[in-house]
């Protein structure tokens, strides 16, 4: 039923606000934090809207953690 609700700017925005949510939820547990996660407001424009998640910038650091949590083509199936 989410495709539903994405069809209305207010459900389009707080399923791409859960998942914004999610996302740092999920960083987290992997002792990852991205300083500026949240919602590209140009993509909320759209009709009917698709939300885009914009990452923002990280550090080097922050990047090489990303990196090691990733599955790699070992891990693939």
């Amino acid at each position: 039923m989410k495709e539903d609700i994405m069809k209305t700017t207010t459900g389009a925005i707080e399923v791409a606000q859960e998942a914004v949510t999610e996302l740092r939820e999920a960083l987290a547990r992997a002792g990852i934090r991205l300083p500026s996660p949240g919602l590209d407001v140009v993509t909320l424009a759209a009709d009917p809207p698709r939300p885009h998640v914009e990452l923002g910038c990280c550090t080097v650091e922050t990047a090489r953690l990303l990196a090691a949590v990733l599955p790699g083509e070992e891990n693939r199936s």
